[in-house]
């Protein structure tokens, strides 16, 4: 049974005063009547999902949809979450940094910053990398709850052409679905810093599967005077031209943190599923969501 410390339901009705009791049993009780659906899922997980739909209803019954059917149906992301048993975990846990920063923006928007700390190409790969970003921005989410935005950083400092080469255009589809259609949070900006030529070549993957918003969220910046414009660079760690402390000293609480919480993530994975074979209607998968994945081989790299 695992013991993860979240925030309490009485913090985050005081935190937010747009969130109504009416709309949570509502929410409640909808939940409750989809078969296909995990039964164990809390007031608190619920909260979530409303926040991050800014309270509506119904586009808050398809997030969680898609949140639960994408987790099903991309493995590659979701599955083998152990962060002590996994190899394939503990390789790229030396290859890439993921840290959520411990200092807010000014408008309070809660701020992930990631780079590579390894650059030898053979040590990146691109769904091990979106497995440990999303373990550590789930374990983040939960033991803060919700947020009034969300921004993430991406440095490309050290990425070069042999390691875009190895980033497949149907993980990147995959991913893009799951951060527009399903993550529970406000996203308010998507900064890539340290920016070169290379990052005209990770565009061409995203482009063709991003919403105008997300576009409009987008940022690239080859200087931090670009970046400072948008956030302060106190924040970030001291490598980044911040303030924040060692990354290395940041990451290696970043890692404990998820190490202590392994029972969080095994539950996780063996519970929070959706049963195909409950679905009311015809049952889904990976291709119902993405499309067929054959069209993609010949530039599958990787």
């Amino acid at each position: 049974m695992n013991t993860l410390k979240r925030v309490s339901l009485e913090e985050e009705f005081k935190k937010n005063p747009e969130l109504k009791q009416e709309d949570l049993d509502n929410l409640m009780d909808w939940y409750s009547k989809q078969p296909h659906f995990p039964q164990n899922v809390s007031k608190l997980d619920l909260v979530v999902f409303l926040h991050s739909n800014y309270y509506r209803l119904e586009p808050t019954k398809t997030t969680i949809e898609n949140f639960l059917t994408c987790r099903t149906h991309v493995p590659e992301f979701f599955a083998n979450r152990d962060p002590l048993g996994s190899k394939e975990l503990r390789l790229i846990m030396g290859t890439l940094l993921v840290v959520p920063l411990e200092q807010k923006t000014p408008e309070g928007y809660g701020v992930i910053y990631s780079r590579l700390i390894n650059y030898e190409p053979e040590r990146f790969v691109y769904n091990d990398g979106m497995r440990l970003f999303n373990m550590i921005a789930d374990l983040w989410a939960l033991q803060n709850g919700t947020m009034k935005g969300h921004v993430l950083i991406c440095d490309i400092v050290g990425v070069q052409m042999v390691h875009a080469l190895r980033i497949s255009p149907i993980g990147v589809k995959k991913y893009l679905y799951y951060l527009q259609e399903a993550v529970p949070i406000r996203l308010k900006a998507l900064h890539f810093m340290n920016t070169t030529s290379v990052m005209d070549f990770i565009l061409g993957l995203m482009k063709p599967f991003m919403k105008k918003e997300l576009m409009d969220s987008l940022f690239l910046h080859n200087t931090l005077k670009s970046l400072e414009k948008h956030i302060p660079l106190e924040i970030l760690p001291n490598e980044a031209g911040g303030k924040a402390g060692p990354m290395m000293d940041i990451y290696d609480k970043v890692l404990k943190n998820v190490e202590a919480n392994r029972d969080f993530y095994l539950e996780e994975e063996a519970t929070m599923r959706v049963n195909e074979t409950l679905r009311p209607g015809k049952a889904k998968s990976a291709s119902d969501l993405f499309g067929i994945e054959g069209s993609f081989k010949k530039l599958d790299i990787d």
